[in-house]
């Protein structure tokens, strides 16, 4: 009896939680909102603040501008690959790990499941589609292909767009430079020799174009 009368007592009640929420009324009114409506205007000490279902974005993927409606708790990788069929960024840890869903945005590579859709809103975004030329890959694209740098080729988009991210960056990297540059990218079948050859291939197209 002792004993089931001790789990009670550390049992975690309704009114326990909202009042950890926001110390009582502020927490039962955040957590009604929250719960319940979700769009009315949320009462707090420095006025009312708007809760959006929804936010409408425009974003310019691969040059081309598209507006849509999202939600604010979408990832950018969820948008592209959802809600605008551009599947080649990969879903793989979906927790900023891996680098297999690796993007530009405005030039710089990022974790896109880890990047909210509502925070590109007018940025220059370029997926793993929208690298080549119509039929002409791009240098990294062709030299992965001829230096054999993948195995399964899961994470070879996430390293394709880190690799033009560095390259842009750096045009004649060094292999110590390669590897940095690459960091943040895992690749499970462990071709990284091949990876780094095929980075080192794209580099002399690249500076001689």
């Amino acid at each position: 009896m002792e004993k089931m009368k001790s789990k009670k007592a550390k049992t975690v009640t309704r009114r326990a939680f909202i009042k950890g929420m926001g110390g009582g009324a502020l927490g039962a009114t955040v957590a009604s909102q929250l719960i319940g409506r979700g769009t009315g205007p949320l009462q707090t000490d420095a006025g009312k603040v708007p809760l959006y279902a929804k936010k409408k974005i425009t974003l310019i993927i691969n040059n081309k501008s598209l507006t849509l409606e999202v939600e604010p708790r979408e990832t950018l990788l969820s948008v592209l690959r959802k809600r605008l069929n551009l599947v080649g960024s990969k879903k793989v840890c979906d927790r900023g790990e891996c680098g297999g869903c690796t993007v530009l945005l405005e030039g710089r590579p990022i974790y896109s499941c880890h990047y909210l859709a509502v925070r590109a809103d007018g940025k220059n975004i370029t997926t793993i589609e929208g690298l080549a030329s119509g039929k002409k890959l791009h240098p990294v694209q062709q030299a992965y292909i001829d230096k054999d740098g993948y195995q399964c080729g899961f994470c070879t988009p996430g390293f394709i767009m880190a690799s033009v991210a560095l390259l842009n960056k750096n045009k004649a990297p060094s292999l110590d430079e390669i590897k940095a540059g690459l960091s943040g990218n895992l690749c499970r079948c462990g071709n990284y020799t091949k990876i780094y050859e095929a980075v080192q291939e794209a580099s002399k197209t690249m500076r001689k174009a």
